[in-house]
Parts: C-alpha cells; structure tokens; sequence
C-alpha cells in the first residue's frame, strides 16, 4: 500500500512538471505560426505581447449546481469559465469593465460574429471625444478593431444589452478592469469559446450588485492530467 502511494506521488510530481513545461511554452509565436494556422484565423491578429500566466487558458476541477454549457464570469477574479462537465470547466482569464462600468447578472448569447464590426455607442463617443479622441460611427472588422476576432452578444429578455464577450487587438489587458462594460478575451480564447458556445448559451456575469442571484461554485485548481492528455 505504502509503495502503491510512493509510485503515485511520483506520477503526480512528473504530471505536475510535465505540466508546467507545456504551459511555459503555450501560445508562443510558434504556436501561433505553426499548428494553430491551419485550424485558426487569429493568426491573422498575433500580438506579441501576453498577460501573466495565471490567466492563460487552462483546464480546472470546478463545482457547481450549473449546467455543462453554462459559461460563468467571475469579474472580481478576473476569469470566465466555460462548464465542461460534472466537476470540470475550461478557464480563460479575462479583462472587465472598469471602475463604474461593472455589472452583473444573467444573460444568454443572442447572436455571435465572426471578425465583427464595431459601432461603439453615442454616449462612449461624447465621451472620448471630450477627451479629444474622436471614435468612428462604425470600424469594419480586421486586426485593428477592439472586438478582435470574435463576439458573442449578450442579450436579456430578447434584447440585446450592449454588453459583448468579445476579442481584442491588446491582449496584454487581459486581467485588468479597461472595458466600458463589455468582457474580453486573448483571441485565440475567444475563438475557442465561440465554437463551444452557441446562440442561446447561459451567461452568468458575477459583479457588482448581485443580480446574478446565488450561484455556486467553486474553483479547486488546474486539472493536472486533463491539461495533459485532454477530455
């Protein structure tokens, strides 16, 4: 029994080193040039610069009462978790709406694009422009758009709330409170959940106010042998 638990703790060290070697090297330009550029378009919006590792994509034992398929957001820490599975999520960190521009409740995605168009709101472009940055009625899609390479809207009650999960060209935000309300992510991250989570997907935003009601769950770190060998 004592050799049994011996072998074990071992196969866990290994497991836990071989993972740290693997995350080390995650999306690193020759990812990104490499195998990823046969099955991705977000080759096309590369960006050199990363945020801290903890919020890099990665599998976790996660609980709670919420369906698989429900995405849960978790704007205090700074993740979004997409549910797997009993006991299972996939977690992608993630920037947020800055100070007086948090919110929190529960949507569904309403419609989904590909490369998307931004048309920021008129009371965002009063609001530059007093600041003396004048923003476009409407930026076609492409490498310099702040939407990035993908958008899920979010909408309430059949409309839509303004608010998107969304890409972005500055990927080095992620894991700081930049946004005007909206939830971004690296765009491989997005281009990853947008083709997990179709139109009429459950969004629980957690933040301020509590609208989102009680919701459980519970975050109890990185699924060692998932993150290696899948499922």
């Amino acid at each position: 029994m004592r050799l049994h638990a011996t072998r074990l703790a071992a196969l866990t060290v290994a497991a836990a080193a071989f993972l740290a070697a693997a995350n080390a090297s995650a999306f690193t330009p020759a990812d990104i040039a490499g195998a990823q550029a046969k099955r991705s378009d977000v080759v096309l919006a590369a960006q050199p610069k990363k945020p801290p590792q903890k919020y890099w994509r990665t599998k976790v034992r996660f609980r709670t009462d919420e369906a698989p398929g429900t995405v849960i957001v978790d704007t205090n820490n700074k993740y979004l978790y997409y549910i797997d599975g009993p006991n299972r999520a996939t977690r992608y960190g993630i920037g947020v709406g800055r100070e007086g521009f948090g919110w929190s409740g529960v949507v569904k995605v309403g419609r989904k694009a590909e490369w998307p168009a931004w048309t920021p709101p008129a009371e965002m472009r009063q609001r530059e422009a007093a600041k003396g940055r004048i923003l476009p009625i409407t930026q076609e899609g492409g490498v310099d758009n702040p939407l990035g390479a993908r958008a899920l809207y979010l909408y309430k009650g059949g409309r839509d709330t303004i608010f998107r999960i969304h890409g972005t060209n500055q990927p080095w935000t992620i894991g700081q409170n930049m946004s005007s309300g909206c939830i971004r992510m690296m765009n491989e991250d997005v281009e990853h959940l947008y083709d997990r989570a179709p139109v009429g997907t459950k969004v629980i935003v957690i933040g301020p106010g509590n609208k989102q009601g009680d919701v459980s769950y519970d975050d109890r770190g990185v699924d060692i042998f998932r993150q290696i060998f899948g499922g």
